[in-house]
């Protein structure tokens, strides 16, 4: 259910790590427990953000939730698509549904990161 290629926060965000560049999203886990995603304010392109800061808010029919930055580092691109297709973040959330991308600032900040094991581990124990 998690690809096992990315890094996890604790708080459902996961990152693809392309060289200095991570691409950010939202798990499974916390899509399913959002339910249909209905808007996402993005970030602004240029922005810098700090890991663990809240950099967009997703709205979906059950809640309003922020989401945090994985890593530090500028804002480079957001993915456009989701102000007209929210749904994608439901829909394909590890690949059209990602929401945007950051030249990561420090590359250490990584090794703060669930690997996929940790992060199912993390996710089984909030079901309880």
């Amino acid at each position: 259910m998690y690809p096992k290629d990315l890094k996890y926060t604790k708080t459902h965000e996961w990152i693809r790590v392309e060289g200095h560049e991570g691409v950010v999203g939202l798990t499974f886990y916390a899509q399913d427990h959002l339910g249909d995603i209905v808007f996402v304010e993005l970030p602004e392109v240029g922005r810098e953000v700090t890991q663990g800061e809240a950099f967009c808010v997703v709205e979906s029919v059950k809640a309003v939730s922020d989401c945090y930055s994985p890593v530090s580092g500028e804002v480079v691109r957001v993915n456009e698509n989701l102000a007209s297709q929210p749904d994608l973040i439901n829909t394909d959330g590890y690949g059209e549904g990602w929401i945007m991308a950051v030249k990561i600032k420090d590359m250490a900040e990584l090794d703060n990161l669930l690997d996929v094991e940790a992060y199912e581990k993390h996710a089984s124990e909030e079901e309880h």
